[in-house]
């Protein structure tokens, strides 16, 4: 299954609970994570404001983008502009673009939007669930 996760459910993820399961989902390969440039340098960003800049969790997690383990990458996406927040928009871009059934996150903009496009978007404990009933 291919997945978009936004900034803030991998942010969470260092700190455990439905978003860490979402990781560790990807990291044993049940899930396949679909990214951009944009949503890697938003990542690492905000990662680096956190002060997680220096942390071997991040060291990781740039190693596995790197070898492209368990990940989809595309540097060419449609202009959608559907979210209230313009920044939100990339996540729906990248999900379009590389075929994602969901997009997780935890952002009030992109949930209140449901699904777009067929795509669903879901907040992490939703993912799990849902996760869990395909099993």
């Amino acid at each position: 299954m291919r997945i978009v996760v936004d900034t803030n459910v991998l942010i969470s993820s260092f700190f455990g609970g439905y978003p860490r399961r979402i990781i560790d989902l990807w990291k044993i390969g049940a899930v396949t994570l679909c990214l951009t440039n944009e949503i890697i340098e938003e990542y690492v960003d905000v990662l680096k404001r956190m002060g997680i800049a220096d942390s071997e969790e991040l060291r990781e997690l740039l190693l596995l983008f790197r070898k492209q383990y368990n990940c989809v990458f595309t540097n060419r996406t449609s202009s959608i502009k559907v979210c209230v927040d313009d920044d939100d928009n990339k996540f729906i871009e990248a999900a379009v673009a590389l075929s994602a059934e969901i997009i997780i996150s935890g952002d009030k903009h992109l949930k209140s939007l449901k699904q777009y496009a067929g795509i669903l978007i879901l907040p992490p404990k939703e993912f799990i669930e849902h996760a869990i009933k395909r099993e």
